[in-house]
């Protein structure tokens, strides 16, 4: 039996960002942080630099679903990193940073600094910088969106009908 998923384009993409937050959650091993995911880094900077916010809230300021940081929030949580109280209405919960994600702020801030500065260095080895074909990929994709292209091409699969 044929099996799809052993030629793909995207998936080297999923993969190459797999281990690059490997060698972030590598750092954070060495640094004695082995509870904190790099996935939950952009979150509890802006929790640091917004202050407490809903979890509808701290979706919207990072492009998320509320169903998927309401899990992120119930696992940070579970490591320590933010507590949940009761928010305005019985529906929603406000997040706020521990003491131990408080005094982590500085050190995070430090690592997404010197991980940004680690893209602009790899990128500039790269001759298409990925932060360009990122650019380049949403401009085509609100040209035509990914939604449209994959109906498109089962439009011609007969096993999809």
């Amino acid at each position: 039996m044929f099996d799809p998923t052993e030629d793909s384009v995207w998936r080297p993409l999923r993969l190459l960002q797999s281990a690059m937050d490997n060698d972030i959650a590598l750092l954070y091993a060495e640094a004695e942080l082995p509870e904190l995911k790099p996935s939950w880094v952009m979150e509890l900077l802006r929790l640091h630099a917004r202050g407490p916010m809903t979890i509808r809230e701290l979706a919207d300021s990072v492009q998320r679903t509320h169903s998927a940081m309401s899990q992120k929030v119930a696992a940070m949580r579970d490591a320590g990193f933010v507590r949940t109280t009761a928010g305005r209405d019985a529906r929603s919960k406000r997040v706020a940073l521990t003491e131990k994600a408080e005094a982590l702020a500085a050190k995070l801030a430090a690592e997404w600094r010197a991980t940004e500065a680690a893209m602009i260095e790899l990128e500039a080895e790269l001759p298409y910088p990925l932060s360009r074909v990122v650019a380049d990929m949403e401009e085509a994709l609100r040209r035509r969106s990914f939604h449209d292209r994959i109906r498109d091409q089962l439009r011609q699969a007969p096993e999809w009908h």
